[in-house]
């Protein structure tokens, strides 16, 4: 009798013990019941005010899809792998003169503004819309590079994609693959703003006053590497800020505070006549265009580097 009573008891306790292995397996498979996705909302951060007059948030740019024109500044092979739907590509070199090579004057600068305006009305802008220009954080500032050239243009109404692709995807945003059909149309500028443009002569006339500020890589400030160069190094007397600093390490532009403490650490004060600089204008024309944005209203070398040493007679320090 002892042995029976013995026996159920093992019975129960066992039964039990697969009852909760049972539902421990349950928990695990499947079948459970998960987590609901986070929204847009909770995983592409939204900007500031302050920043509202160079930037646009995911939610914001999806809800006003239809109502402005969206560029993507990535390689024609990322934009036709997928990109956000009813964007249009315009890469840094197409609204540039590439038709120098490196290290001759005027290689890679932005066009002439017969040229730039007819560029841009190809693209079927012709200024009655806002513009967004979005590209990977991950790349060389090309946003920046697009959005200060059509700005050059008068397209004061041209902001950036906070995030960039990257936010837009992790936000479950729709992509295509669509390529849309491009409607040319006039565009004249009538409004240039060429504040944003410093030029090699002007850097000669004005270097004893200005503050120049390399955005390349330490390793090429430096004179280590370059990026076809016809020297290595930088111009005398340039302060070093990597554009990549501008940057959180999620890929989102660091708030105006952070920039503003970053830029006065190295020496820049709103007042200063500052002009930035890199191989050709791009990474500094991305750097120009967060300066503006924390109130330092000053200018891109667009020849930059390259055109700097292609002249033997200019000096170069590393």
């Amino acid at each position: 009798m002892k042995l029976q009573k013995f026996m159920n008891s093992w019975k129960v306790l066992l039964s039990g013990l697969l009852l909760v292995m049972l539902l421990a397996l349950a928990g695990c498979s499947g079948d459970s019941p998960t987590v609901a996705p986070k929204s847009s909302e909770e995983i592409a951060k939204k900007i500031t005010s302050d920043r509202a007059d160079y930037y646009v948030d995911v939610d914001w740019l999806n809800q006003n899809l239809a109502q402005v024109m969206v560029v993507d500044a990535r390689a024609e092979k990322d934009y036709k792998a997928g990109h956000i739907p009813g964007s249009i590509n315009i890469t840094w070199q197409s609204l540039s003169n590439m038709e120098p090579k490196q290290g001759q004057v005027g290689w890679g600068v932005v066009l002439p503004p017969d040229k730039l305006a007819a560029k841009i009305g190809q693209y079927g802008i012709d200024g009655s819309k806002p513009v967004v220009v979005y590209n990977d954080p991950a790349g060389m500032g090309e946003e920046g590079r697009v959005a200060w050239m059509l700005k050059i243009a008068g397209l004061a109404d041209t902001r950036m994609l906070y995030g960039g692709w990257p936010a837009w995807k992790s936000s479950g945003q729709e992509i295509s693959r669509e390529l849309p059909g491009l409607a040319p149309v006039s565009f004249k500028i009538s409004s240039p703003d060429h504040s944003r443009l410093a030029t090699t002569a002007y850097i000669k006339s004005h270097q004893k006053t200005i503050k120049l500020v390399d955005t390349r890589s330490p390793e090429e400030f430096h004179g280590e590497t370059n990026h076809g160069e016809k020297r290595k190094g930088h111009i005398p007397g340039a302060i070093h800020i990597h554009y990549q600093d501008t940057y959180s390490e999620d890929g989102y532009v660091k708030s105006i505070p952070e920039l503003k403490a970053m830029f006065a650490k190295a020496g820049l004060q709103p007042e200063d006549d500052i002009v930035t600089y890199c191989t050709v204008g791009i990474r500094s024309g991305y750097m120009a265009e967060v300066l503006r944005m924390c109130g330092y209203e000053k200018a891109n070398y667009n020849a930059s580097f390259s055109e700097w040493c292609g002249d033997p007679a200019n000096p170069v320090e590393k």
